[in-house]
């Protein structure tokens, strides 16, 4: 049977990477330390090894909010390419996050999304911080589940059933939730594992590689892909429902 986005009741959102250009920001974020190491690896490269403290990191420390977490990493980052910064530069790039910027397509595509679905978020950050994003992404979650809220980081299962429990508070069902996110390492293959069904929002589609994110392991499943969150959105709007 074919499964249309009208079967679903709830949208559950990763945020940084779907919804938030997290890449974007943690590039802008890290050019004084780039500039200061004067390295000239191209923006991929940094952001892929980015990606591998990153990931280590939460494993290592899943109850570390992730400004620290982040200011971790830089300082890590910092000792890769030999320069001694400090720990206030440290501090700012974990502080960087209210900076980042949304996709251009996001709030509108949300809004619609709004008038259809329960909207939640499930995100690898803390309260505070998604607080300062929320504002760039024009509506109001039914529901936010944050890494500081569960106590570990995606794609830890935990993260998942903490989802679906919550979700079912509002009183919908796994069967109807569609978990809509471009991470296929933190966020599709988990989700799966869970018995949700999901919607790859790839945003990577015109670059090579994984970027800030870990490659996933074999060929993770999911059940819908788009581009962007218009794209979700216009595919919503033409599809006729059951």
């Amino acid at each position: 049977m074919t499964v249309k986005l009208h079967d679903f009741k709830a949208l559950t959102f990763d945020c940084y990477g779907t919804l938030i250009d997290w890449e974007s920001g943690l590039w802008a974020a890290l050019q004084p330390l780039l500039k200061r190491a004067q390295l000239t690896a191209r923006r991929d490269e940094v952001l892929e090894q980015f990606a591998r403290h990153e990931v280590a990191q939460e494993a290592l420390t899943p109850a570390m909010l992730y400004p620290q977490l982040l200011a971790e990493v830089h300082r890590q980052l910092a000792e890769d390419w030999e320069v001694d910064v400090g720990a206030p530069a440290h501090e700012a790039f974990g502080r960087s996050i209210p900076q980042w910027p949304a996709f251009p397509d996001t709030p509108e595509a949300l809004r619609y999304l709004k008038r259809h679905y329960k909207l939640v978020i499930l995100s690898n950050v803390d309260r505070a911080s998604f607080a300062a994003s929320n504002g760039k992404l024009g509506v109001e979650f039914d529901l936010i589940c944050t890494a500081q809220d569960i106590g570990s980081y995606k794609p830890d299962a935990r993260n998942f059933r903490y989802l679906v429990e919550a979700v079912g508070r509002l009183g919908i069902a796994p069967a109807h939730i569609l978990h809509t996110a471009q991470s296929l390492y933190h966020d599709h293959a988990p989700a799966q594992a869970a018995g949700l069904k999901s919607a790859w929002i790839d945003r990577r589609h015109e670059r090579e590689g994984w970027g800030a994110t870990r490659p996933p392991e074999g060929t993770p499943e999911y059940n819908f892909r788009f581009t962007s969150m218009a794209e979700m959105a216009r595919a919503h709007a033409a599809e006729t429902p059951a």
